[in-house]
């Protein structure tokens, strides 16, 4: 936490809007409040102008791949971005980018030389900024709130977005009607300047790591490994993917729908979408009072099985006033299945991570919603907005059964805070940051009664090990001293191992070892060798 940013208070208030007691949070809050509403009402201009440029229904439903894909091409650059170089200053370039992209796409319709082609090339330039943005806006935010509020903030994120939700669309379809599409994008380029303000005023403090940056092919190296390690975010990822790709397919068909089986112009569907957001406002309100009841996993199983109701009612009952009851229905079940899931990712990722965690959480959930459009996006092209949700709903339901596969871990509290554990060997030699590989041994004596409850917890540790910067691991065993034990493990380079104890260490790591050491305690610590290379 950062101290200039609180009111010094340790203890917060109860309520949910705490967070927004600290001034810099609050301001940033309502700045993307505005820039939130700006983006809506683009989506509602473009998704519209498309239809009036003659635009086919996978041309339209392709929109919203062009926002989402970004986030599955760039999303782990720009996490590993986000752990490296100052976020302040690449929050300032990533919203930038935002503002011009959306400033160039106001002037071409201004000037009346608009085309799908390059509505979804500037549609994709947005996407990229969202990209750059979504990892680093999220790890900020323990440096704006204390500690306890970090929670808190994250759904007053998730509350912020379905405000706009609800406004963004129907005032952007109103303006469409009225105005043109080009008056959406102009007041979403305009939205982005609030934000880009508030950060660049940000007096951030420069933060220094104990051993220098990360390279970025390194970062991103050690983020996918972490992830291939890492059991619990694998599951997030998997339930993650499986929701997104049925329920990803409503922003995509939507506009098909209302266009062509309602009946509705630009005005009814900004209306139907305002729906989605009121009934994501009323789903996070009820969360804050009985989500202390129910676990992430039951949480998202819930909101798949309200989500697929949903569908199956616009598919059943293709009625203005069904289908807005349906949508409101969509937009709680959303909310529900993001808080379930933006809330276990943040809790079970350590700090020295957070970034790529989130990023590679993103990449799933942009690219699945990506993958969604295009797929039902033809399916709709083929067989109708109604045949693709009614197929949605049933997706939707059979996936409950592999989603019993990845049950949603609880937060990991205490364990994901680090605790390191400095290398002192004694070392004749004096190795460079870049000398590597590293090989690594750790002998053990362990008495047989409890050799295999060592061997159990040795595969905790090497999972350990790998999640911390260890390109390989194993365990051996002495075959004429059955009871003597070698863990050997490779690291890179020196700089790797040195950032492997002191700066990626976890208090949950740490027990790991120790619980490992203690069932090995016969005659004493076990010994440690570091081989450089020769």
């Amino acid at each position: 936490m950062t101290a200039a940013f609180t009111s010094g208070s340790t203890s917060p208030p109860a309520s949910a809007w705490a967070p927004l007691r600290h001034p810099l949070y609050r301001a940033l809050w309502i700045a993307q409040l505005a820039s939130n509403v700006g983006t809506w009402m683009q989506t509602v201009g473009t998704q519209w102008l498309m239809g009036d440029l003659g635009a086919s229904a996978l041309e339209i439903a392709l929109v919203q791949a062009a926002v989402t894909m970004p986030l599955f091409i760039v999303g782990l650059p720009a996490g590993a971005l986000g752990d490296i170089v100052d976020r302040r200053r690449l929050l300032i370039v990533s919203q930038s980018l935002m503002l011009l992209s959306a400033a160039v796409l106001a002037a071409v319709t201004f000037a009346g030389i608009a085309t799908p082609g390059l509505l979804l090339g500037l549609t994709l330039a947005l996407g990229a900024g969202q990209a750059l943005t979504a990892p680093s806006w999220q790890a900020i935010v323990p440096e704006l709130v204390e500690p306890q509020e970090i929670t808190r903030a994250a759904a007053l994120a998730g509350v912020n977005m379905n405000v706009a939700r609800a406004v963004g669309p129907a005032i952007g379809g109103t303006l469409v009607a009225v105005a043109g599409a080009q008056w959406t994008f102009a007041f979403n380029a305009v939205s982005f300047v609030g934000v880009v303000a508030v950060i660049v005023r940000w007096p951030r403090p420069v933060v220094r790591r104990l051993h220098g940056p990360e390279h970025v092919g390194a970062a991103i190296r050690t983020g996918l490994a972490y992830a291939r390690h890492a059991p619990q975010l694998t599951a997030v990822l998997a339930r993650a993917a499986i929701f997104v790709i049925f329920a990803g397919s409503l922003w995509a068909v939507l506009p098909v729908f209302v266009r062509d089986d309602l009946g509705l112009g630009s005005g009814g569907y900004g209306l139907l979408l305002g729906a989605v957001g009121i009934g994501a406002i009323a789903g996070a309100v009820t969360l804050a009072r009985v989500g202390h009841v129910r676990s992430n996993d039951e949480l998202l199983m819930g909101a798949s099985i309200t989500f697929a109701t949903a569908c199956a009612i616009c598919a059943l009952l293709p009625y203005p006033a069904a289908v807005a009851v349906a949508l409101m229905l969509a937009g709680a079940a959303w909310i529900a299945a993001s808080s379930a899931l933006n809330g276990t990712v943040i809790g079970v990722l350590p700090e020295w991570v957070r970034s790529r965690g989130v990023a590679l959480y993103a990449m799933v959930f942009g690219g699945g919603q990506a993958l969604s459009a295009v797929l039902w996006g033809l399916v709709t092209q083929e067989s109708g907005a109604r045949t693709a949700l009614g197929a949605v709903a049933i997706g939707l339901v059979v996936g409950l059964v592999a989603e019993r596969v990845w049950t949603l871990p609880a937060a990991g509290g205490a364990g994901t805070s680090l605790q390191p554990w400095p290398v002192s060997p004694d070392l004749a030699l004096d190795p460079s940051p870049k000398t590597g590989p590293i090989l690594v041994t750790v002998e053990y004596r362990v008495a047989s009664e409890r050799q295999d409850e060592f061997r159990a917890r040795m595969r905790d540790v090497g999972r350990s090990r790998r999640r911390t910067g260890a390109e390989r691991w194993g365990l051996f065993r002495d075959g004429s001293d059955p009871g003597l034990f070698l863990e050997v493990f490779l690291v890179a380079t020196w700089e790797e191992h040195l950032r492997q104890h002191g700066e990626r260490s976890t208090a949950a790591d740490r027990a790991l070892v120790d619980e490992a050491e203690a069932l090995a305690a016969t005659s004493g610590p076990p010994r440690v060798r570091h081989y450089l290379p020769a």
